[in-house]
């Protein structure tokens, strides 16, 4: 008699259990912002792959479901205001584009103050993501404005020059005016009496077309979506090398308010996300630039002796950039030894040896 009564009531908990609801989800809400529109391959991929991989780790455990709001365009800041943006908690999660913020971010300079060693954008975001998480300074820049570091995006494979007037070799750029962002602007001190035009690559194609520059350096892919060959149907491949220009931050109090599971998952897609893209910046460089010829664009390759004179006349923008960390108590010089050693083990060395002072 007690074991049938004992076989009926586990029965009985057993339907009861079966007819109960499922625990629902808790809802997690994220606010995605970036300046530049949908189109731009780092914000596509958010949307096609950082969001989904996201709500699909989380779906394995059923603890929590992302409603996601994704603001691009403009429409709540504009490209130089994402990380303000993230600051001031106008948006959760963005993708902060670096090279607008020196004198705030001076150490995710690191890949614009090598130029030609890698134009491997796979090989540069990895080293540049390993050094951020090796060495404090990195992320403590992003802390001083309220954000946590997730991943550095490197969605470049390398800058070229693309100009309005035929363009064969630096001797078509002496003299010109040349658009472009942030450090970068640093390499035509070694071109004779080219000056740089500071602009961003919404910008590009009016500066171009009005004439306020002659020239801009951007990559293929970049040069593709923005209708560049329309305004400046001339590159020089001069494969200047890809530099990290993107981060994932998150808002440091938006972050601290989120459940671990959440921030864990959204650390793991972060890596991931910085090797998909740059994955795709890789794949599409070749297809990227038949397109720009096929649109009616010329490619002419460097002499590489020239290319090699270049990168030799520019500046020690390395140990510039090192000594300015050094002096503040970072590790600038340190950092700078163990990034070009990533990129050596990972065999790109460069034309120039950044690590070495200019001997006169």
């Amino acid at each position: 008699m007690i074991a049938r009564l004992t076989r009926r009531t586990a029965l009985t908990m057993a339907l009861t259990v079966a007819a109960a609801p499922a625990m629902a989800a808790e809802t997690v809400k994220a606010v995605v912002i970036d300046g530049y529109p949908a189109g731009a391959l780092w914000v596509k991929e958010f949307t096609n792959f950082f969001i989904p991989e996201v709500d699909r780790r989380l779906a394995e455990s059923g603890n929590f479901v992302m409603e996601w709001q994704e603001s691009y365009g403009g429409s709540i800041v504009k490209p130089k205001g994402v990380l303000e943006g993230i600051q001031l908690g106008l948006g959760d999660i963005g993708i902060v584009t670096t090279i607008f913020h020196n004198s705030k971010l001076p150490s995710q300079a690191i890949s614009a103050v090598t130029p030609f060693v890698a134009a491997d954008a796979r090989a540069v975001a990895k080293a540049v993501d390993e050094i951020a998480k090796e060495f404090p300074t990195m992320q403590n820049e992003f802390a001083a404005q309220n954000q946590v570091y997730l991943a550095t995006g490197v969605v470049l494979d390398t800058y070229q020059l693309f100009s309005k007037n035929p363009i064969n070799s630096l001797a078509d750029v002496e003299g010109g005016k040349v658009a472009g962002a942030g450090m970068n602007l640093r390499y035509l001190e070694g071109i004779e009496g080219a000056a740089g035009v500071r602009g961003g690559l919404t910008d590009f194609y009016n500066m171009l077309q009005t004439g306020l520059v002659d020239h801009a350096m951007l990559w293929p892919e970049a040069a593709k979506t923005f209708k560049i060959v329309d305004v400046a149907p001339y590159m020089l491949r001069a494969d200047i090398g890809a530099v990290n220009s993107k981060t994932i931050t998150v808002n440091k109090d938006y972050w601290d308010g989120l459940p671990g599971e959440v921030q864990d998952v959204l650390k793991e897609v972060a890596v991931l996300y910085r090797d998909h893209v740059a994955g795709i910046a890789m794949d599409r460089a070749a297809a990227s630039r038949d397109a720009f010829v096929a649109a009616g664009g010329s490619i002419v390759e460097m002499d590489p002796a020239e290319r090699e004179a270049w990168a030799k006349a520019i500046p020690d923008i390395a140990a510039e950039w090192a000594k300015g960390l050094d002096d503040k108590g970072e590790p600038g010089t340190e950092m700078l030894a163990a990034y070009l050693a990533k990129l050596k083990a990972a065999g790109h060395e460069g034309v120039r040896d950044w690590s070495a002072p200019v001997m006169n």
